[in-house]
């Protein structure tokens, strides 16, 4: 089940790949993002240009790091094609993130350059001295399309092609299939946020995987999808950007799913195909009041992946839209997909049965197999699963089985059929509207409070968000609940924020003086 996958003789990089793609599908549309469609032809000049110019005036060289934090706008593909065609290492960055956040990120990958929307552009400015960047290249939201050049100080992303005109990309050296080209941060097991070092054999196995999985019913530049995920999450960067990307499909990137006005009004005009989300989503697009009565003729593929698909979302957007939701399963570590329903023939309530060279094993507490129908910690070995932690060599020894399998830290069934159920976590991490939320992160910022004793944050289940952080603290007199909540506004992401905030006498701890999260919930 493990043995080789194949990639063709011909593709040594994800580079070469993107690059057959361009030349496949030149004249099709590629991405549509604020009303402006760019054709794969474009996308390959821009990509081309952005590229030359990070080799010759962005001064960096072959292997080192690029971090991109931008939302979902045309400049993230030009600037991820780009950066790898240059031989370039992409760091994936959440634009919310505060600049506590972001100086981790950046000093602990290396980064040397960085893309960035100029709104965001004074949190860098607060800690850029505990970077490495060289670099900044600044854009803002409609730039493509206006064509204004930022007034930042820092070269301007559309200045780059002016500049690039006469610039040609270098022949690439020899990148080996096996050389990391991404480094997609994650809380993992611990909540330490690390980088996954996922290699380019990683990113192209799980496109044919993911494709294979698809099957005939996806078609050559005829698919049009929607495309809400951000690109920075690894399930929207391989499955949309690299994956149907490479089977010529127009990509509409939504760059703000919370706006559902906006969001519905964007996909209005097209008959799309297909469309990667999750529950939350589904959700919140079936209560929108013009939803239903959009043009769901031609939609044969929703995808689900990133949080725990509920069969009320899957019922709602089966009877609202008339297709059936595939769920699948992943983790950044993986690339992400270890599992996907095929779709059309679901088992709702599974993320049906592991991708093509992939072997799961359920494992017990001792790391051996488990009874076939017994519950276990899910181990995958397949060509997806990254090349380690970014210089955490012991964190990767954590989560990694002595004959090669790596831990999710899932808990799950194997069925009769194959398919798997994901049944909990063995981490106490939280899923907040798909992004991972690891609670000692927030309880490390809690008790940097002045007047914060101790902290303990749990999920609660929560309608609209799938779970929501709530935390219980011990105080040195009196607290003010707003103060608390104003300091962590300044340390965490929003998405983080405690929603509840409770003042407890004491937490409940055990023998050893460990904090009890379970007895919270």
């Amino acid at each position: 089940m493990t043995e080789q996958l194949v990639i063709p003789a011909h593709i040594s990089s994800l580079a070469d790949y993107i690059e057959e793609t361009f030349a496949k599908y030149n004249s099709k549309p590629a991405y549509n993002a604020l009303g402006q469609t760019m054709s794969f032809a474009e996308i390959d000049v821009l990509s081309a240009q952005f590229g030359a110019w990070l080799l010759t005036k962005g001064n960096l060289v072959p292997g080192d790091r690029i971090a991109i934090q931008l939302p979902n706008l045309l400049q993230n593909p030009i600037a991820v094609y780009g950066a790898l065609r240059a031989g370039l290492v992409i760091v994936n960055t959440n634009p919310l993130y505060t600049p506590t956040e972001m100086a981790h990120q950046f000093s602990d990958s290396g980064a040397k350059a960085l893309v960035i929307l100029e709104d965001f552009v004074p949190k860098y400015e607060e800690i850029k001295s505990q970077t490495q960047i060289q670099s900044v290249i600044v854009t803002a939201a409609n730039q493509m399309l206006s064509q204004q050049k930022s007034t930042s100080g820092y070269p301007c992303f559309i200045q780059v092609f002016e500049d690039a005109k006469d610039l040609h990309l270098p022949v690439r050296p020899q990148i080996s299939l096996d050389d990391g080209c991404i480094l997609q941060y994650t809380g993992g097991t611990t909540g330490v946020s690390k980088g996954a070092e996922l290699t380019h054999r990683n990113v192209l196995a799980n496109s044919i995987q993911t494709l294979e999985r698809l099957g005939k019913g996806f078609k050559d530049s005829d698919e049009i999808i929607i495309c809400p995920l951000p690109l920075y999450h690894i399930y929207a960067f391989t499955v949309c950007m690299m994956t149907l990307f490479a089977k010529g499909a127009m990509c509409v990137l939504i760059p703000n799913p919370r706006d559902m006005d906006a969001f519905v009004q964007q996909i209005k005009p097209y008959k799309f195909t297909a469309l990667a989300g999750l529950n939350t989503l589904f959700m919140g697009l079936c209560a929108h009041p013009e939803f239903p009565s959009l043009d769901f003729s031609k939609l044969t593929l929703t995808m689900s992946g990133g949080t725990a698909l509920t069969s009320s979302a899957a019922d709602l957007w089966k009877k609202t839209t008339g297709c059936t939701v595939t769920e699948g399963y992943g983790l950044s570590e993986t690339a992400p997909v270890l599992a996907f329903n095929e779709p059309g023939n679901e088992k709702i309530g599974t993320v049906g049965p592991p991708v093509s060279h992939t072997d799961i094993q359920l494992l017990d507490e001792n790391d051996k197999p488990v009874a076939d129908g017994k519950e276990g910690q899910i181990a995958a070995k397949g060509p997806q699963v990254m090349k380690g932690y970014w210089q955490r060599p012991d964190e990767t020894a954590k989560v990694m089985t002595a004959n090669g399998y790596f831990k999710t830290g899932d808990v799950g069934v194997r069925l009769p059929d194959g398919s798997i159920k994901i049944v909990d976590r063995l981490k106490d991490m939280i899923i907040v509207s798909g992004f991972n939320v690891y609670p000692n992160e927030i309880e490390d910022a809690l008790t940097k409070h002045p007047d914060v004793l101790e902290a303990a944050v749990i999920g609660r289940p929560d309608d609209r968000t799938g779970e929501r952080v709530c935390a219980y603290v011990t105080c040195k007199g009196e607290l003010d609940k707003e103060d608390v909540l104003n300091h962590c506004r300044v340390l965490l992401t929003g998405y983080k924020i405690p929603k509840e905030l409770h003042v407890i006498d004491e937490l409940p701890k055990s023998t050893v003086g460990k904090i009890l999260r379970r007895e919270l919930r």
